[in-house]
């Protein structure tokens, strides 16, 4: 059903075009699906970022589906060193007691964030009281509401394994931009696995045939939408912007929320000093 809130997050010449959506073999994973989107969003970036886009900017995402196993990788063309953010799923039959659900290297408990879809905050303008899981009753499993506790008593229950990987390669940047994106990411998940419990009448009984039947008319009309009101946007194009700064400026980038003594030493590794786990639980 993520083409479902592709297509509700599309309009006004933001949201969610697909490239493709088709059979892929993996050399490691075997026969799986390959999934490319463009994610134009503008409008959601802090404006400490958006100076520095073209009008038109969109994020790649290229997701391999090998269920139970999964692997989603974001980037842009921002910069000439890229945007990187790496996202590994897995999904087991458990309620996220797992601490080393990737089988490589147990990740530090301080890097862990639990995220229950019941109670964990999300931004008021997501906020649906259709997919308020508090309220939320299944017809077709007799399954809901979810109550306080739902993870120690809920069956059958399944966990959504997220080991979280980014990298923005701007010196004086990279620490706060890394930062809003794992906030960011966390509001998604929780978001699209809520959304996933409260439509649940709308999945449950489809063969594999009906899904991929659903997805390819979802992003018909989801392109289609994209592309009309990008037609119709008007506006004036943003003028030419270019901005020297020496990193040694310590009044101007304290004026732009850089903490300098935050900042990377370019010559070490990109990625974060520890990955991000996120472990979300619906039902």
């Amino acid at each position: 059903m993520i083409s479902k809130h592709s297509n509700e997050q599309s309009g006004g010449g933001e949201g969610v075009e697909v490239v493709r959506n088709q059979p892929d073999t993996h050399p490691q994973h075997g026969l799986g699906q390959l999934t490319e989107k463009r994610i134009y969003l503008n409008s959601k970036l802090p404006s400490w970022v958006s100076v520095f886009v073209p009008r038109v900017f969109y994020v790649t995402e290229k997701a391999w589906n090998f269920y139970p196993y999964t692997i989603t990788g974001l980037t842009t063309l921002l910069y000439p060193p890229h945007t990187h953010i790496r996202i590994e799923t897995r999904f087991e039959n458990n309620n996220g007691d797992n601490n080393n659900v990737f089988g490589d290297r147990p990740t530090p408990a301080e890097s862990v964030s639990h995220l229950d879809i019941l109670i964990d905050p999300i931004p008021d303008k997501h906020y649906k009281e259709t997919e308020d899981l508090s309220r939320w009753v299944s017809e077709k499993t007799g399954r809901g509401p979810l109550v306080e506790g739902w993870r120690k008593d809920s069956t059958p229950i399944m966990c959504s394994y997220k080991r979280v990987q980014c990298s923005f390669e701007v010196y004086g940047f990279q620490g706060k931009t890394e930062d809003f994106i794992h906030r960011n990411i966390q509001d998604i998940l929780l978001v699209g696995h809520r959304q996933a419990v409260a439509w649940t009448d709308e999945w449950h009984g489809m063969s594999l045939e009906d899904v991929r039947e659903y997805e390819r008319q979802i992003q018909e009309q989801t392109n289609s939408k994209l592309k009309s009101t990008q037609n119709n946007n008007t506006a004036a194009p943003r003028p030419a912007y270019s901005r020297s700064m020496s990193v040694t400026d310590e009044r101007s980038l304290k004026k732009m929320g850089v903490k300098t003594m935050a900042m990377s030493d370019p010559s070490t590794s990109t990625l974060p000093h520890s990955t991000v786990r996120l472990n979300s639980t619906p039902e």
